[in-house]
């Protein structure tokens, strides 16, 4: 099967870009699909020979070439417009001039107007409402011709949502039954296949993490006595940093610190902890494909998500045999079992509800084991061999309707 990808970039440095990369190896590797990526940028994936990737009639099979769309500088609408201009523009030049077929085009997300199986990993409808609401949280506060860009892009987004969730020929395939469940909602399909992510348990594990963490926390001067929280991700409003502060600031006897990665605008959450006088237990670092380094380095995962289609570093971290905090909001929470293998707030707001969360995993040392270890066990649940295997089965169904329709 040839398959056309389209996504703006893959890396594992990223949740989203790191499931995709564990899908398109597999879908490579153990099925026998022929891949062309069509994406700005690339990392850490096992690529073809460049030279071949020059042809879009390459006829190998379990391979994956990367077809490179170029990308301009400016703010993220002018950037995304083009990348949807780019991206189409170099895929009709090799089907129409080029010589190339497709059987199928898959998207993760809204990345091209015409695909036939769409991964979908948010909405920006409801990320759209979630803006709307931030009226009190000055933490989240950001400059007018911010707030106005952020308002024009989810706006071209939901609009892009609307014109291809809806069309009954596009496929949709949801990493979680709460995005199902979104989509049912917002565009009536009834029909979404539930897909949930998988997790590297070979990478990600408790072994692992205990073998890197006095060289992690040594490295970010954590000493032994240093509760240390982490909260992965980019989109730091709606995974609850905000909250995380307040939750903090709320048990000072603690000697808690809180470790940020992603590549967010860190200054208002910056600004946040210097008036909680956090400012010397926060420390921001930037996305890293050495994400297991992270789980070394912490005690407890929290991110009380305001919404989070999935939230694969909670899935990671439960791997590791970490604690983990997260909200019904996350996706991932559909598989945890509350107080068992994981804490599920009701109500993210809840400053005070999670600052009682951490000072129970704090205080009680053999429950905060047995939670890593039961976190560990179900993490063992989830492969990505199995939802290649769901991937695969949808793609198998459809090409094969394709072709028959066309006989």
């Amino acid at each position: 099967m040839r398959l056309a990808v389209v996504s703006p970039f893959v890396d594992r440095r990223h949740g989203t870009e790191r499931a995709l990369a564990e899908l398109l190896e597999r879908l490579a590797g153990d099925y026998g699909c022929q891949i062309h990526l069509y994406a700005q940028r690339v990392e850490d994936l096992r690529l073809s020979e460049p030279r071949l990737a020059r042809s879009a009639r390459s006829t190998k099979s379990g391979a994956i070439y990367w077809h490179k769309v170029s990308s301009i500088p400016g703010p993220q609408v002018a950037r995304f417009l083009a990348w949807m201009f780019f991206n189409g523009f170099l895929r009709w030049w090799h089907t129409t001039l080029g010589g190339a077929s497709y059987d199928l085009v898959l998207s993760p997300g809204i990345n091209c107007l015409h695909p036939n199986v769409v991964i979908v990993h948010a909405l920006f409808r409801r990320l759209k409402e979630l803006m709307r609401e931030e009226t009190q949280d000055r933490a989240t506060h950001t400059g007018f011709f911010r707030r106005l860009h952020r308002r024009v892009y989810y706006g071209l987004l939901t609009a892009l949502e609307r014109r291809i969730y809806t069309d009954p020929k596009v496929t949709l395939a949801a990493v979680s039954r709460r995005t199902a469940g979104l989509l049912q909602r917002y565009f009536h399909r009834e029909d979404v296949r539930v897909i949930p992510n998988g997790v590297d348990t070979e990478q990600f594990s408790l072994a692992a993490r205990l073998a890197r963490r006095p060289e992690a926390r040594e490295r970010r001067t954590f000493h032994e006595e240093d509760f240390v929280l982490l909260l992965i991700g980019n989109d730091w409003r709606n995974k609850g940093l905000a909250f995380i502060l307040e939750a903090i600031s709320a048990i000072p006897a603690l000697p808690i610190r809180l470790l940020v990665v992603g590549n967010d605008n860190a200054e208002p959450f910056r600004a946040r902890a210097a008036q909680l006088g956090l400012q010397d237990r926060c420390r921001w670092e930037s996305s890293s494909p050495e994400v297991l380094d992270f789980y070394a380095a912490a005690d407890v995962y929290v991110s009380p998500s305001r919404e989070d289609s999935f939230g694969l570093p909670v899935a990671e971290a439960m791997a590791c045999g970490l604690p983990v905090i997260t909200s019904v909001f996350a996706g991932v929470a559909d598989y945890l079992h509350d107080g068992v293998d994981g804490f599920v707030l009701r109500d993210p707001l809840d400053v005070q509800a999670l600052s009682q969360l951490i000072q129970i995993l704090y205080s009680d040392g053999d429950n905060r084991t047995r939670m890593g270890s039961a976190a560990a066990r179900t993490a063992l649940e989830w492969k990505w061999d199995r939802s290649s295997e769901a991937v695969s089965r949808i793609l198998t169904d459809l090409s094969v309707r394709g072709k028959v329709s066309r006989l």
